[in-house]
């Protein structure tokens, strides 16, 4: 008997995962807990672990294919299996395994059949006991998209379930023909049903507005499932919050000349960079400790200001933007937070975040001056009750006592959802936080 592998649940929230590669093939010997594969889904990306020791002897899902939690991904051959014993599963397994290999095992021309039967609208079979059939987020919002009817399509996931590669095809293929109404044999003075007006020009639409979309020589771009979470969450942050937006200038002059003093010798000791970022979340959580409703989230029918102090920063690779958070900030000194920006940034940009690592964030500082942005105005991370822009440092002719001098600013840029935060709170907020950052000194303790 082979023991099967399951695409395992890799957050509360998760609902599926694509295998971005897979780190054995069929064949190999792996020991219990060896990677077998890399999975990304809209939260993180993780490595599925070995449950057992043995040999591989089937890969069911192939690269690049999204498919729910729990569905079956792999055979192993345990070590100490009887020579010459079954690699598949037992009979009662066999029909449930079957569509979920269906995909692996079938010729070449069979995706452009798939296609063929899904543009001819061949309806799906209703789920047992007349339960309507369930689709996920993604596969929803991709056919409310195109104007795909899923009702009228085949799944070719686990039980006849429609996957997003399913919605994916009809869209390649020129979007959904019209819907053809059939009905049993009629007589003679019976005049045969018609497609509506209505469904001829819905199908229309949603067909042309795909070949409107693209010309020859455009490079399509496949949208990967953080992408599309990022804009989904986005979205929604704009929508359910009232965003507010407020600004000030600070006098960093001091805070570059101690940092400037400070980072070789720190580097020496520490073995990485002192930034300039350590300095603002410092400041940040120690003003939020004075202003805890800035640390708050709204929750419908109430307010729920947090305990701990959890900063969200924002990272970004080549093609997604992550926002991982540094637990407990507020008992951290410049040197803690240092070393968790450091450690965080390299795991993200390695793809080794976890879970944890993405969640419990109670408030967003946002480098964005690292592009050299001097204004912007974020978008909160929700349910966080604010988000703070730091913008790059310049060197600006300012006007000190009557006098000219040139001196290093910097711009705070802060959004906040007005249905829990005003401006009075934000105003003292980032005061306090200009206050803090404007005293940095050779007394600042780094330790």
């Amino acid at each position: 008997m082979a023991t099967k592998v399951l695409m395992p649940q890799l957050g509360e929230s998760v609902t599926e995962g694509t295998i971005s590669k897979w780190l054995v093939k069929v064949g190999d010997t792996v020991n219990k807990y060896d990677p077998l594969a890399e999975v990304s889904t809209d939260k993180v990306n993780a490595e599925v672990p070995s449950t057992v020791a043995g040999r591989v002897t089937e890969i069911v899902v192939p690269e690049g294919e999204t498919v729910a939690i729990g569905t079956l991904i792999l055979y192993i051959e345990e070590t100490g299996a009887e020579e010459g014993g079954e690699s598949t599963p037992s009979a009662p397994e066999q029909t449930s395994a079957a569509a979920v290999t269906q995909q692996a095992t079938t010729p070449a021309t069979a995706p452009t059949a798939s296609v063929q039967a899904d543009v001819k609208a061949v309806p799906s079979q209703p789920a047992q006991g007349g339960d309507k059939p369930r689709y996920s987020p993604a596969v929803m919002h991709l056919a409310q998209q195109h104007g795909i009817d899923l009702s009228r399509v085949t799944g070719s996931g686990m039980g006849g379930r429609v996957t997003r590669k399913d919605v994916q095809a009809i869209i390649d293929a020129g979007g959904q023909a019209p819907a053809i109404a059939t009905a049993p044999a009629q007589t003679s003075d019976t005049a045969a049903p018609q497609v509506t007006r209505e469904t001829a020009v819905s199908a229309s639409t949603a067909s042309s507005s795909v070949e409107a979309a693209t010309a020859p020589g455009d490079q399509i771009i496949p949208i990967s499932s953080v992408r599309r979470t990022i804009a989904n969450r986005l979205v929604q942050s704009k929508h359910e919050a009232p965003h507010a937006w407020t600004m000030v200038e600070v006098d960093v002059t001091n805070l570059v000349n101690f940092r400037n003093q400070a980072k070789d010798e720190f580097k020496r000791k520490e073995g990485l960079n002192l930034t300039f970022l350590p300095f603002f979340i410092k400041a940040v959580v120690e003003s939020l400790k004075e202003y805890p409703m800035i640390n708050s989230t709204w929750a419908g029918d109430k307010i729920i200001v947090k305990k701990d102090i959890n900063i969200s920063i924002a990272v970004a690779t080549e093609d997604a933007l992550y926002v991982p958070v540094i637990k407990d900030a507020d008992q951290k000194s410049i040197l803690g937070i240092a070393k968790s920006v450091d450690d965080l940034a390299a795991r993200t940009r390695a793809g080794k975040l976890t879970m944890d690592d993405m969640s419990g964030g109670t408030f967003t500082v946002n480098n964005t001056g690292s592009f050299g942005s001097v204004q912007s105005m974020p978008i909160i991370n929700s349910p966080q009750a604010a988000i703070l822009s730091v913008e790059a440092i310049v060197k600006r002719p300012v006007v000190i006592d009557d006098m000219i001098a040139i001196r290093s600013m910097v711009n705070l840029c802060m959004s906040l959802d007005h249905r829990v935060l005003d401006g009075l709170i934000c105003g003292r907020f980032l005061q306090s936080v200009k206050q803090r950052l404007e005293s940095i000194g050779p007394d600042t303790k780094l330790y």
